[in-house]
């Protein structure tokens, strides 16, 4: 199997949480902190997650597992829904997402680190959170050695993303 690279003009990244900002900082702590709420008994796979809206608010999310698998819903996804529920006319402009708990046979090069990003479903519905407010919404991630990486859109996560718009 070919190993999979990620292109480094995608993204920056940081040795560590500490070169970080005081609120991105704050985003990873609140992040961590809602992934011990994660509901996962059939994983055991906790993720949290945390946004920065644009009048300065953080909203948080865990993910929320269900019997039927189907039924689960990503970190990023309730926090995103309860950012759109709560704060319909503010935009977000940061978004962290953490875990702890991986299985190593997810690490396809078998290396010892990991980075978890955003499934399909959840980059579609951060996609959409652009789109509507016209706005990129800036993601951290964390792998598993410490190090952050900064996108400044979804879109570099998701070319060709289905958008509803036609190309002009």
């Amino acid at each position: 199997m070919k190993e999979k690279k990620i292109q480094k003009d995608k993204f920056k990244k940081y040795k560590s949480i500490e070169e970080l900002s005081d609120i991105e900082k704050e985003l990873f702590t609140e992040a961590f902190n809602k992934m011990k709420h994660a509901y996962a008994p059939y994983s055991n796979f906790h993720v949290g997650s945390a946004l920065l809206l644009e009048d300065g608010r953080i909203v948080g999310g865990s993910n929320q597992e269900n019997a039927s698998y189907g039924l689960a819903i990503c970190a990023e996804r309730v926090a995103l829904f309860n950012a759109g529920s709560n704060f319909p006319d503010v935009a977000v402009k940061k978004l962290v997402v953490v875990t702890k708990n991986y299985n190593k046979s997810d690490d396809q090069n078998n290396n010892d680190n990991f980075i978890l990003a955003p499934c399909g479903a959840c980059r579609q519905v951060i996609l959409e959170y652009e789109n509507r407010f016209e706005k990129d919404i800036e993601i951290l991630l964390m792998d598993s050695k410490g190090r952050v990486y900064i996108f400044n859109s979804v879109k570099q996560m998701l070319p060709f993303a289905f958008s509803g718009y036609f190309l002009k």
